[in-house]
């Protein structure tokens, strides 16, 4: 079963079972799925489809900074809420050493020995560990490795 049928199978069991919130989120994720493959007159595949949830996802987390400074607690927990919804369809995440032996091997894969070769090791990371593991942390490795290594 592919994951955007997953979603339409989740959104049919949210129906049955009667969760409205549940089904909202569901129906927003169709949504921009939609709105991706109408943006782009194509098909979304599995990798292309957990691209959109990462996307939701950062999105989320951005409003829960924003709603949390405005003293919105509520709005923070509403998207909290979707956040773990959305993890749901992502795969199992690696762990942070996975993540450091990933950037090892990639770093002497690239040959990289300074920071200005970051954009080779990123490739090579994010081809690997697209969807199961957060970029940004990612990069942060990289650039302290590359760091070291330099210096």
């Amino acid at each position: 079963m592919s994951l955007k049928e997953r979603i339409t199978q989740d959104m049919k069991d949210a129906m049955r079972a009667g969760d409205k919130d549940r089904l909202g989120h569901i129906r927003m994720l169709q949504a921009a799925i939609k709105q991706r493959e109408v943006d782009e007159r194509i098909m979304l595949d599995d990798t292309q489809v957990l691209a959109v949830v990462e996307k939701m996802i950062k999105q989320r987390r951005e409003a829960i900074a924003q709603f949390e400074a405005g003293g919105r607690a509520d709005l923070a927990a509403k998207e909290q809420t979707e956040i773990v919804l959305l993890q749901g369809y992502m795969p199992e995440q690696l762990s942070s050493a996975e993540v450091e032996a990933l950037v090892v091997a990639a770093i002497g894969e690239s040959g990289a020995a300074s920071i200005k070769d970051m954009g080779k090791v990123m490739a090579i990371v994010k081809a690997k560990a697209a969807g199961r593991a957060d970029m940004a942390a990612v990069s942060n490795l990289i650039k302290s490795k590359l760091a070291a290594a330099a210096g």
